[in-house]
């Protein structure tokens, strides 16, 4: 079955985006949590339609996008953890922690938009974390982790 998505559905796609699925999932899931509608000849035409009045606002959210993107490309932040004496981080530095430190230089980013290494970052050291600004926009930013 064929449906809409009306909001972004992690490892499925994006919003907006009209998407083949088995039929239990789009009938039992996605339809009944609100996060897709049956792409019916209807909805089909009233999806077109949305799409081509929101291509040039969303020309310029990507411009804009891009222009952030472009100011956080060679951006290194500094994350301060609690460690122990031989380098081991007492917990772990997750997506809030580094939402702040980019919040201090100025960019005001939502967590849930930073990836982090697959590993869990538990020492002292550099990593690397990718920012989504956009659905086509993406920047890899350096972070250090250092003892407070």
């Amino acid at each position: 079955m064929d449906v809409i998505l009306l909001q972004d559905v992690p490892k499925l796609g994006q919003k907006d985006d009209m998407v083949h699925v088995k039929n239990g999932y789009g009938w039992n899931y996605l339809i009944p949590k609100g996060y897709a509608i049956a792409a019916t000849p209807s909805a089909k035409k009233m999806h077109a339609e949305n799409l081509k009045q929101r291509a040039h606002k969303e020309e310029k959210i990507k411009a804009e996008a891009q222009m952030l993107a472009e100011k956080m490309a060679g951006l290194k932040v500094v994350v301060g953890a609690k460690t122990s004496s031989s380098g081991k981080i007492f917990g772990s530095v997750n997506t809030i922690q580094l939402a702040e430190a980019l919040k201090e230089k100025g960019f005001e980013i939502d967590r849930k938009s930073i990836t982090l290494p697959d590993d869990q970052i538990k020492e002292i050291g550099t990593y690397k974390a990718v920012v989504k600004l956009h659905r086509e926009v993406k920047v890899e930013i350096d972070f250090e982790i250092k003892a407070e």
